[in-house]
């Protein structure tokens, strides 16, 4: 499978060390900019699903209708740049993504709300499919740990002024405003990548896309995500007969026989057969649906038990950042330096201890041992992310970047689908289970506390899973 062009032309030794910093910067704060808009809509998720007297079976499309599209995408945008050149993709993208942040700041239903969510992804993955092939090239080795901990902080601060921002703007001016936060940051960066982000690029002569296995991937993952909306809003039981379920059901391995009679296709088949890449998948995968647990079912608790204001959600979900906007670059120093084999196991080893630790503590409204399970959280987060994601990124051959940085992006994204659809079902099946049926927020208390309790339960159980495929993937290493 061809490479990126443009990405493969970067090389860290033909870039002056401001020139690098400035380009790092500029995809960085792209970077942010996503993140920042992820985290607001989780603070204020709560108060959609009031505003718009639905269930939170239907608002969480708010943010999976997003991180679906983000990742039915994100590999065929990776394709497409090889013709359009990546600074012009990257560009046509943040257009895309800053208006559409406006339309939904101005949509005044729940269906306009989600249909333009879904334009902003498609503007962010326009941009973001090869954001860390490009920061990973243009650092040497020996410095890349340290790269990818520099897309940990970025993340981490835009963790941290996601709730912020949006706490006070919920709170002071309704959430309609959360998205307009984007537009300010649309701007300054539009302007400063149109003059500084100049990359020389060799485009292919014509687009090679394999748009049969693009379409059938579409369809696959976001019937895969319709079924498990339906299912969260319909607990009652399982209906093998469901259309969603049948296409997903169809679909997968229809794209891998596609794929793998193509003479380009979208998706090389045999990095799967990369043991080194496959078992960081897995463990990403799970790290991510995991921790997004937390983020999408915490408010609901903090809200619904213990009566506390968005800002002051936004507030007790700053601790996990700031301790990775510190420690993420460390962390990736650490792993540079002593190149310690199970530093990723071990980091979701500890998250998974963070999470079974909240389960109990949210189970007995124990406020200080949630407070506690989130900074431990953020400790083995800081431990995970930047090795793994050097893992990922060295694991295949140099040329093939491209594709492990669209691939990695587009599984963190289903993760993080997956993360908001299983929370939600699992806490839908319990609410239903129980015999309640009304809004999340106005659940009993001890109902409330105890079904969350209990989903972080079983995120602690697939951390550990996950903890598995990052030790066995160095288990060999010498």
């Amino acid at each position: 499978m061809r490479s990126c062009h443009a990405v493969s032309q970067l090389n860290s030794s033909e870039l002056p060390v401001a020139g690098r910093n400035v380009l790092a910067f500029i995809i960085l704060l792209g970077i942010f900019m996503f993140v920042i808009d992820g985290s607001v809509v989780s603070i204020a998720l709560p108060t959609i699903t009031r505003y718009f007297q639905a269930d939170v079976a239907q608002t969480q499309w708010v943010i999976t209708s997003y991180l679906v599209t983000v990742t039915s995408l994100l590999m065929i945008f990776g394709k497409i740049a090889e013709r359009t050149g990546k600074v012009r993709l990257f560009l046509a993208g943040f257009v895309i993504f800053t208006m559409a942040s406006v339309a939904c700041g101005l949509s005044t239903t729940l269906g306009m709300l989600i249909f333009f969510r879904a334009v902003q992804a498609a503007g962010a993955a326009m941009s973001f499919s090869i954001s860390t092939a490009i920061i990973f090239q243009i650092y040497r080795r020996g410095e890349q740990g340290r790269a990818m901990g520099y897309i940990g902080t970025t993340v981490s601060l835009a963790s941290i002024a996601g709730p912020i921002l949006g706490g006070y703007l919920v709170d002071y001016m309704g959430w309609k405003y959360i998205f307009l936060i984007n537009l300010p940051i649309g701007i300054v960066l539009l302007a400063l990548a149109a003059k500084y982000m100049k990359i020389e690029e060799t485009r292919s002569k014509k687009l090679d896309l394999d748009w049969r296995g693009g379409i059938v991937l579409i369809i696959f993952i976001v019937s895969l995500m319709l079924f498990l909306g339906d299912l969260s809003s319909n607990t009652a039981h399982f209906n093998a007969e469901n259309p969603f379920f049948l296409l997903a059901l169809l679909s997968l391995p229809a794209f891998v026989w596609i794929e793998s009679h193509q003479k380009s296709p979208l998706l090389d088949l045999s990095i799967f057969r990369v043991k080194k890449f496959v078992l960081p998948i897995i463990a990403i995968i799970l790290f991510i649906i995991s921790s997004f647990s937390i983020f999408i079912l915490g408010p609901f608790y903090f809200q619904g038990v213990m009566g506390y204001s968005p800002s002051q959600v936004g507030s007790v979900f700053l601790i996990v950042p700031a301790i990775m906007a510190i420690g993420s670059p460390l962390g990736g120093w650490i792993y540079d330096r002593y190149h310690f084999r199970y530093n990723s196991a071990l980091g979701m080893i500890i998250v998974a201890a963070s999470l079974l630790l909240m389960g109990s503590g949210i189970g007995r409204d124990d406020l200080s041992s949630i407070y506690v399970s989130f900074v431990i959280m953020g400790l083995g987060s800081m431990l995970f992310q930047s090795p793994i994601n050097t893992e990922i990124m060295n694991a295949l051959p140099r040329e093939m970047l491209g594709t492990a940085s669209s691939l990695s992006s587009a599984v963190r994204n289903m993760g993080m689908s997956l993360g908001v659809s299983i929370s939600t079902l699992l806490l839908s099946l319990q609410l239903d289970l129980a015999g309640y049926h009304g809004p999340v927020l106005d659940a009993k208390p001890q109902l409330l506390s105890l079904t969350i309790s209990n989903v972080m339960i079983i995120a602690a159980a697939l951390c550990i899973l996950g903890a598995a495929a990052a030790f066995l993937r160095n288990r060999d290493d010498s």
